[in-house]
């Protein structure tokens, strides 16, 4: 998917308009990329930004052949990092989300997954298989989006303990209800609302928190160890691709590498319908611009800071976030770093407005775009859903998220996951494949 889309964005079909040559953008850039960056990341970065380095310079893989006291342990967390937060997860989204494009404003095809397998079918003689694809999908991005909402509530439980020393037995459930009901209220409200708005605040607030804790941790020491990761990450970029295949037998590819491509996975097919539904009036090339490359850099940078900040002061500083992860778990990471910042009771409930934000217009797009795709009559001149149906996506969402959060816990996230993932890989491997086909064959290209 990564080498797709760099050969898509040099080929001659990047410089197609969507929606055709008359077609006018719906947003202005800095919208589309605050909506496409709080969609796609939801609160995985928030959460895992600081907490998962320290896991892997605890535990680290039996095949770098390093242990927590290696010099260049410390380079090999960041260089993970970048791969689990970056090009190739990205690319993962913009494969689907480019072909849905095409299909849906190009060649006027139904709002469904359906559109997608354009290249090898048409549509009218498949009705029962899109049924079928959509449904499978909506399973899965429901796996996904719980994860990812179970991810936010133990990130603010978290912070609620650090601010308030306040952790009483319901507190989950009461932050279920209120994430939910605020992602479903700005769903209702509509693109040109709550979406735009809540993303326009939340890429906001994201710059300022990453450039704030920069500039007062060891910036000199979190430009060092970002330089030393990007280079492993780029020397061992193939390999990192393929961990799973080539050490089959270490466990350490399956609990990190393959949880997080299946997580992206699951979100990635109905989360490209409301992608592609943005990418009106945009070239193809744009449109990887602005939903790989862009947000790929981000990631990258936002990684630098948090996750060279949390490093930082594990090996250098005699922060002791390893006993901390042990006792309190993933959540409680970010906050103990705050304590090493100026005005970190400050720095702390902006945060936990930040995950509150990430996960509210990550899941208000998607719960759209699931509305969208359990409704007929959708389409380019009549985009919206029913009211009705965004209610009983969001509260299915939020029932799956606490239960497995209560029950289960961090090993909840990661099992809804992978069950999300393994459906939606096969749908995308065959889109990969069709965009492959259109992008070769003369007949795919003259089609568009």
């Amino acid at each position: 998917m990564f080498f797709t889309c760099l050969l898509l964005y040099f080929h001659p079909i990047s410089k197609k308009i969507i929606g055709g040559p008359d077609a006018k953008p719906l947003l202005n850039k800095w919208q589309w990329f605050s909506i496409v960056l709080c969609t796609t990341i939801a609160t995985g970065i928030i959460f895992w930004g600081t907490a998962e380095p320290i896991y892997h310079i605890t535990s680290p893989p039996k095949f770098s052949g390093l242990n927590s006291e290696s010099e260049s342990i410390g380079a090999f967390a960041m260089s993970v990092m970048y791969l689990h937060w970056s090009f190739t997860p990205y690319a993962i989204y913009s494969i689907p989300a480019i072909v849905f494009a095409l299909a849906f404003y190009n060649k006027n095809l139904s709002f469904s997954l359906q559109s997608t397998l354009f290249p090898f079918f048409k549509e009218k003689n498949s009705k029962w298989l899109g049924i079928s694809i959509d449904g499978i999908c909506l399973f899965a991005l429901v796996a996904g989006m719980a994860a990812s909402l179970g991810a936010g509530i133990l990130t603010l439980s978290g912070g609620l303990k650090y601010l308030f020393d306040w952790s009483p037995v319901w507190i989950l459930l009461v932050l279920t209800i209120a994430i939910v009901s605020s992602f479903v209220i700005s769903a209702v409200s509509g693109l040109m609302k709550g979406i735009r708005i809540l993303s326009d605040i939340n890429t906001r607030i994201f710059i300022i928190l990453a450039l704030f804790i920069l500039f007062t941790s060891d910036t000199a020491s979190i430009i060092q160890l970002s330089l030393e990761g990007f280079w492993l990450y780029i020397k061992n970029f193939f390999e990192f691709g393929t961990l799973s295949i080539l050490y089959p037998e270490d466990p350490w590819p399956k609990s990190w590498t393959t949880f997080y491509w299946a997580n992206w996975l699951a979100w990635a097919p109905i989360t490209a319908l409301f992608l592609g539904r943005l990418a009106y009036g945009y070239t193809i090339r744009q449109f990887l611009l602005f939903n790989w490359i862009i947000p790929s850099l981000f990631g990258l940078f936002w990684m630098s800071v948090l996750s060279g900040t949390a490093i930082d002061l594990f090996l250098n500083k005699g922060l002791d976030l390893g006993g901390i992860l042990v006792k309190e778990g993933p959540e409680a990471i970010v906050f103990q770093i705050f304590e090493t910042l100026p005005l970190s009771k400050i720095i702390a409930a902006i945060f936990l407005l930040t995950t509150f934000l990430s996960y509210v217009t990550a899941a208000d797009s998607n719960t759209e775009a699931m509305s969208g795709i359990s409704s007929t009559g959708i389409s380019p001149s009549s985009p919206a859903p029913s009211i009705f149906i965004k209610i009983v996506w969001g509260l299915t969402i939020g029932a799956v998220a606490y239960v497995m959060i209560s029950l289960a816990g961090i090993g909840g996230i990661k099992m809804l996951s992978n069950l999300g993932g393994l459906p939606a890989l096969f749908l995308i491997i065959a889109i990969n494949i069709g965009l492959l086909k259109l992008l070769f064959f003369k007949r795919g290209k003259s089609n568009l």
